[in-house]
């Protein structure tokens, strides 16, 4: 099929994508490259996707087009705590499309299930949601064009310069973390471009790579649920598991990528595992 019976290619390019899947990517290829994982799509709110399949399916298939360019991985390269052997390893990277099925459930509803080797499946997160989310919108927001986006958002950027104090606004930092839930891709590139020239406090920078590497800001990003959850079932204990997820992050990144996820079992139980020793190997928490 071509882009005549669907929409254009929503992603376009492997760097599309939250820059922590690529930091948690290497820390995979250098300490568990051999994982098998396996995880599904299941929409909150109950919402029927099922009409989207086949426009779902086909952007799927047409993530096994990507791959990274020589320009990308010369900017990956420029970060330090990426590897030379990681970036080796990138080069090559496809999308296989034998670990991902997309079809509907006994229900009737959209079924998204990817399972293999870790390593080979942990890009396809961020894609498949921002495929979904970007298929429903076409649909259901036929009417919305990219002026209704600028619009409504020089209304809050105004919003917020009358709300807040010149220190207010002077302190105010503000990151765009907003890939995998985007309306699209071209709402999303609009909203950072705006924010990068008139944000009125720091917009300091972004979690998608390809965006980031656009508009020259930083990005932005650590580890996310998944290395915790993972390490639920990688060897150590349950109880030990929050722990040995720690440990592998400073051994991997040895000081840099400082910043823990808190709260993927409990708050509580998150404190009891960060005691001083890693107090003083990170250098702060995000609470999500």
């Amino acid at each position: 099929m071509s882009d005549s019976v669907f929409g254009p290619r929503i992603i376009q390019n492997l760097l599309d994508t939250d820059f922590y899947k690529i930091t948690m990517m290497q820390a995979v290829l250098h300490n568990y490259p051999n994982a098998e994982v396996e995880w599904e799509f299941r929409c909150r709110n109950g919402e029927n996707l099922a009409p989207y399949l086949a426009e779902i399916r086909y952007q799927v298939e047409q993530l096994a087009d990507v791959s990274v360019t020589h320009d990308q991985l010369a900017y990956l390269e420029k970060i330090p705590f990426i590897k030379p052997d990681f970036i080796r390893f990138l080069s090559l990277f496809r999308f296989n499309l034998r670990y991902v099925q997309v079809g509907l459930d006994d229900a009737g509803q959209l079924a998204i299930r990817v399972r293999g080797p870790w390593l080979h499946v942990i890009l396809y997160e961020i894609p498949l949601l921002a495929i979904i989310s970007e298929v429903r919108n076409r649909y259901r927001y036929r009417e919305v064009v990219i002026e209704q986006v600028r619009e409504r958002l020089y209304q809050n950027l105004d919003w917020l310069k009358a709300a807040a104090s010149a220190d207010e606004l002077a302190g105010f930092q503000l990151a765009d973390f907003g890939t995998r839930r985007r309306f699209s891709y071209r709402v999303q590139d609009e909203v950072v471009h705006i924010l990068k020239r008139d944000f009125p406090g720091r917009f300091v920078g972004t979690s998608n790579v390809h965006l980031a590497r656009e508009y020259q800001l930083k990005p932005i990003g650590t580890m996310a649920h998944e290395w915790f959850m993972a390490h639920q079932q990688l060897g150590p204990r349950l109880v030990d598991s929050q722990a040995a997820a720690l440990e592998c992050w400073v051994r991997e990144y040895r000081g840099l990528l400082g910043i823990a996820l808190t709260d993927c079992i409990t708050m509580d139980a998150f404190l009891g595992d960060f005691d001083l020793y890693f107090a003083k190997l990170f250098d702060g928490l995000r609470h999500d």
